[in-house]
């Protein structure tokens, strides 16, 4: 149990100092590895770094590890990625296969405990291919800005519930749960302030991540990547979540991996997303790399479960930590009410979420691993 604890950092800066610390781990096994970074405009000592290797004889396979698109998800994620280096970084051959491990994506929201950059822009809504980020591409979210993003400081937490119950019913009468769960996650580009705003162009971040996918899939014939997230799902257990751009069904994925849950991001599985890392990583694939090989899914840790605390407590406390971000709170008791209850929704402190997590991750790890050919031959379970 200790050892389990001991891998969710407490705060941005141990997470990184780990990671970089992870360097001389590596280099037991591939002596070149280099560790970079790039760090963020600003004053701010705020990094994105990455520990990248190519293979020994020749480069076959690349691996990529990525946490923290999602700032405060990255703690967690950071949890995931050490487990990873403790166990599978000696059972993988170093001489076919080479390493792009990425620590926070989104550093700014990792320090602070946000799920949105600096700018407020939620990064998994930024990777368009096209740059095409459309302020009226969302219309169904105009009709909800005002009840997902009230203006004014959040005075009184059960008069607040209250109204957004009530107008939630209304809006359910309205429209209807499918359109509004729809409009609200896929994304938007007209609300600056509001929940899932993908913002006007591409982020500092999300170039940095585009120029080393393009660099990862130059160099190799095989790519995977493994992306952390948390949040959403079934509470205490972990589901692989595929690009809709995926060709093989979620149950080939299943049978594959020996792993019990696998969706695909569209309304029927999961739920359809704009700007999807994942799906950048295949739309280049699909038009610039076809010859090789790739397999690109993410981790999300379910919290609260997709029963109704799930479905409706989830956009509740972002839009809540959203709100308070913007005008405050006078109320240090609510301040911190708010803030305990997003940091559950994507940071759990129950140790045996914890504890699942990590098992749920390590089985999934070796499925993949295994199914995609990284591990060596004399690794087994």
């Amino acid at each position: 149990m200790e050892d389990i604890l001991t891998l969710f950092p407490e705060t941005y800066e141990t997470s990184r100092e780990r990671f970089r610390q992870n360097l001389a781990v590596i280099r037991k096994y591939w002596p070149d590895a280099e560790l970079s970074y790039h760090r963020l405009s600003g004053d701010e000592d705020l990094t994105i770094d990455w520990i990248r290797s190519g293979a020994l004889n020749y480069n076959d396979k690349v691996l990529i590890f990525t946490t923290g698109e999602h700032g405060v998800e990255g703690y967690v994620g950071s949890a995931m990625m050490q487990g990873f280096i403790n166990k599978y970084i000696p059972r993988l051959n170093p001489r076919t296969t080479g390493l792009l491990l990425i620590h926070a994506i989104n550093p700014w929201g990792m320090k602070y405990h946000r799920r949105v950059n600096i700018n407020n822009v939620d990064l998994n809504r930024t990777f368009l291919g096209d740059e095409s980020f459309d302020p009226s591409f969302n219309p169904d979210y105009d009709s909800l800005d005002e009840f997902l993003n009230p203006v004014g400081k959040v005075k009184n937490l059960l008069l607040d519930n209250l109204t957004f119950y009530v107008n939630l019913l209304r809006k359910l009468v309205e429209k209807g749960l499918p359109t509004i769960k729809h409009a609200v996650l896929i994304g938007q580009y007209c609300y600056p302030k509001g929940l899932y705003y993908g913002g006007d162009g591409y982020q500092e971040e999300t170039r940095v991540l585009i120029d080393l996918y393009r660099q990862a899939f130059r160099g190799y014939d095989q790519i995977l990547q493994l992306d952390m997230h948390t949040g959403y799902g079934t509470r205490c257990q972990m589901s692989l979540v595929n690009s809709v751009l995926e060709a093989r069904t979620s149950q080939e994925f299943i049978e594959r991996f020996d792993y019990p849950l696998v969706v695909a991001t569209n309304p029927q599985e999961f739920y359809a997303i704009k700007g999807d890392m994942i799906d950048y990583v295949y739309a280049l694939w699909k038009q610039e790399f076809q010859e090789k090989k790739i397999y690109s899914t993410s981790f999300e840790f379910g919290t609260l479960g997709d029963g109704i605390n799930g479905q409706v407590g989830s956009p509740r406390a972002m839009m809540l930590e959203n709100r308070l971000h913007w005008y405050g709170t006078p109320s240090d008791k609510i301040s911190k009410r708010i803030k305990h209850d997003f940091e559950e929704l994507f940071n759990p402190a129950a140790v045996d979420w914890r504890r699942k997590a990590i098992a749920d991750a390590d089985q999934a790890f070796f499925g993949i691993l295994k199914a995609e050919g990284y591990l060596k031959e004399q690794a087994t379970e």
